[in-house]
């Protein structure tokens, strides 16, 4: 087969017009230049703003695939709920230098804690994917999942104070629903119990109440799973059903000893 063949087998197959891995990359300028505006006390906001814009207009021609460019709109409304989201991310930093001893300082949270990094972008990212621009959003939690190991669906909703300690390996699928004040630890999934495609319109994941902790390693499915609040739910634990408000759950290892035969 000769090279300019090749070449023509290669564009034939290329099927799909909307692809431009680029978009990706400027998503992720876009992630790091929003993070560093909102807390570096270098960077100044009021450039940083109209740099944002600029890059958000550029991210707006490569996702949004509508001739009329409706994803235009979008960010005067986003940048009006910025200060909203920083007053809730630095909640979650104060819970998070309130739940871990080894924190020495909340500077140390949100320059070296994966899991505060982790709920940072999706918070940024969630209140795009509330505007209908979903694409965006899903690249960008993509982006903090790839450094942190931590995997949030931009469409979960997740409420005042959160904390994920350590962080890798925790999954949150898109429907599922965490209330305030709760605590997770590295290894915990909110996950579905079915996979059907036809399923994509339901409540696949689930809800977890106020003030709850859960434990390293964790697994907890199903959309119409509740776990109670104040409720803390012990490493290892495999749940798909609900939980009493006031619960401990916990798993037991089952220990065998190996001896000798005929001793």
């Amino acid at each position: 087969m000769d090279h300019q063949s090749i070449i023509q087998k290669i564009n034939a197959h290329k099927k799909q017009p909307n692809l431009r891995f680029r978009l990706k990359k400027n998503v992720e300028k876009f992630t790091d230049l929003l993070f560093y505006t909102l807390f570096d006390i270098e960077t100044p906001v009021a450039d940083n703003l109209g740099k944002l814009q600029s890059q958000f207009d550029e991210l707006v021609e490569l996702a949004c695939w509508e001739s009329d460019k409706p994803c235009k709109k979008i960010w005067e409304n986003y940048v009006a709920r910025l200060p909203h989201i920083l007053e809730s991310l630095n909640l979650d930093a104060e819970a998070t230098v309130n739940c871990d001893p080894a924190s020495l300082s909340i500077e140390e949270v949100y320059m070296a804690y994966p899991g505060f990094y982790a709920i940072s972008v999706y918070r940024l990212a969630h209140e795009l994917y509330k505007f209908g621009f979903p694409l965006v959003p899903r690249l960008m939690t993509e982006y903090a999942h790839r450094q942190t190991g931590v995997d949030i669906n931009p469409g979960a909703q997740i409420g005042k104070s959160f904390h994920i300690d350590h962080g890798t390996g925790v999954v949150i699928g898109e429907t599922a629903i965490i209330k305030d004040d709760v605590k997770i630890y590295q290894g915990v999934t909110l996950g579905g119990l079915f996979v059907a495609k036809n399923l994509q319109k339901t409540k696949r994941h689930p809800t977890i109440e106020n003030n709850v902790t859960i434990y390293a390693n964790a697994t907890i499915l199903g959309g119409d799973t509740i776990i109670g609040a104040n409720s803390v739910i012990g490493g290892n634990a495999w749940i798909t059903a609900s939980v009493p408000p006031h619960s401990t759950v916990f798993h037991t290892p089952e220990i065998k000893i190996k001896t000798l035969p005929n001793v």
